[in-house]
């Protein structure tokens, strides 16, 4: 069985900076394609970074040079670092895994889901 669980969400001033830790259990993050999505109200849920088995990493245009994905394969967590943060980076942000990379932007391709950690700018 797999289990992704997120934490670290919260409130930030614009500018400020926040670390959201995904927690996996089950299987191995070190041998998955981990990603993080974000979604708002009424609006799809949108690709942020993914890292792979590799360690490359990828971004979507909206946070690159801003945000950056990382994992530490020892404790089996995938952090998403978040700097300069801003008010349209407000979104409910969720951890995802899958066997490869291909698709990876794609939510549907994912096989675990975590539930979900708020992230507010103001």
């Amino acid at each position: 069985d797999v289990q992704l669980v997120e934490s670290g969400g919260g409130l930030v001033q614009a500018g400020g900076s926040l670390r959201l830790s995904c927690q996996a259990s089950g299987y191995m993050v070190g041998t998955y394609f981990m990603a993080w999505f974000r979604q708002v109200p009424g609006q799809a849920r949108e690709a942020v970074a993914g890292v792979n088995s590799g360690g490359s990493t990828f971004y979507s245009a909206s946070v690159e040079g801003r945000f950056t994905i990382s994992k530490d394969n020892a404790k089996n967590i995938v952090y998403l670092q978040m700097d300069a943060l801003q008010p349209e980076d407000t979104a409910m942000y969720y951890c995802a895994a899958k066997a490869g990379v291909i698709g990876w932007s794609s939510p549907g391709t994912y096989n675990a889901w975590g539930q979900g950690t708020q992230v507010t700018v103001s």
